[in-house]
């Protein structure tokens, strides 16, 4: 049964990867430095909007759904494992796994939450945006990277 969902199910991993690996890259690359130009109280108030209108049916889809399908997809490699690109399944799901919900539920989530606790005008808040920038955006260079490379393995994983 697995073996002829195996197909959908790397191409939907692969999809999922490139979105989320695509929303990372914008965020590392341009949202994030755009942001860190504002003074803090604005950059806070920004990301802590932000943060709250991330949480959407179709984008925790994607970040969280694309995990559920890496999670069987172990499995099919697992079961498959002699068949061509287990090994590249194995990594990619693997891979997407750990470094996007694991990552950003373990890092990126709690620093948002400690963020948003704090007041933009403070001279605290300021502090806490400095050392937000950099904790934040380094995790988020592990997310966007680790979707990037999965996306590859489960390109070369297809059959």
């Amino acid at each position: 049964m697995i073996a002829k969902l195996l197909p959908t199910l790397i191409f939907s991993a692969a999809i999922g990867s490139g979105i989320v690996g695509g929303v990372f890259f914008a965020f590392s690359n341009f949202i994030m430095p755009a942001l860190a130009r504002l003074p803090a109280a604005g950059g806070i108030t920004a990301m802590n909007s932000i943060n709250i209108t991330v949480i959407t049916p179709l984008f925790m889809t994607a970040l969280f759904g694309t995990g559920l399908v890496c999670l069987v997809l172990i499995a099919g490699a697992v079961i498959g494992w002699g068949q061509p690109g287990s090994l590249w399944l194995l990594a990619g799901a693997l891979l997407y796994l750990v470094g996007n919900p694991i990552v950003t539920m373990v890092f990126n989530v709690p620093l948002n939450n400690a963020l948003a606790t704090v007041d933009p005008a403070s001279v605290n808040g300021a502090t806490v945006w400095t050392t937000y920038l950099r904790d934040w955006v380094m995790w988020n260079h592990v997310r966007t990277i680790t979707a990037v490379v999965a996306l590859g393995c489960f390109i070369f994983a297809w059959r």
